[in-house]
């Protein structure tokens, strides 16, 4: 199989090998610049943005991503404006990641695309598939969650931390859990209240 079927079967959602040495070879030029952004100081904060913008797919204006960030690719995401990703965000990008604008991430938060056959035989070979994964503008999401290959999440939505996101998650909801459900619908209570019953004292 060649390389441009690999890359192919890659975007579509069908079985593949990651193992041809051209694809590898590729994949390595991503590593090296993520090697890179996560060697930055604290004060790089140009240096980290530049090395951003080469590493990603594309970027919008005045992102944020503390290292270390772990990528697969890098290049299979796509971030909107005002993005903050807390230390430790995981991309398993070999499939697309796209990512709204406003959207923030707790720490060792996981976006995953890839996902490996239950036939053992098959993943014994290391057999592959990926599923886009789409967050829309707005989004929380909270410490440690993990969003599993397939998974859209609709805007102004807030996953709970330590959530496992299996299958979509609407518009204009928090939802939490392990699998991860909708607990309830955003509303006028989070207009005055931002926890408990703290009001909230900010325009």
């Amino acid at each position: 199989m060649d390389l441009k079927e690999v890359k192919e079967r890659m975007r579509s959602g069908r079985l593949y090998y990651p193992t041809g040495e051209d694809l590898l070879q590729e994949q390595a030029k991503y590593m090296e610049i993520l090697y890179d952004f996560n060697q930055t100081r604290p004060c790089e904060g140009e240096k980290r943005a530049q090395l951003l913008e080469k590493l990603l797919g594309g970027v919008g204006k005045n992102c944020y991503v503390e290292p270390p960030l772990h990528a697969n690719w890098g290049c299979n995401t796509y971030m909107g404006d005002e993005v903050y990703a807390n230390f430790n965000l995981t991309l398993v990008d070999d499939a697309r990641i796209n990512i709204g604008s406003h959207v923030m991430f707790g720490p060792n938060v996981t976006v995953a695309t890839a996902g490996h056959p239950v036939e053992p035989l098959l993943r014994s070979r290391q057999a592959q598939y990926n599923l886009e994964v789409n967050i829309g503008d707005n989004v929380w999401i909270g410490a440690g969650a993990v969003i599993l290959p397939g998974v859209t999440i609709g805007e102004n939505t807030v996953i709970g931390a330590g959530s496992i996101v299996t299958k979509d998650i609407p518009t204009n909801v928090v939802a939490y859990g392990n699998p991860c459900k909708v607990v309830r619908e955003i509303g006028e209570k989070d207009r005055k209240y931002y926890y408990r019953d703290r009001e909230i004292d900010l325009d």
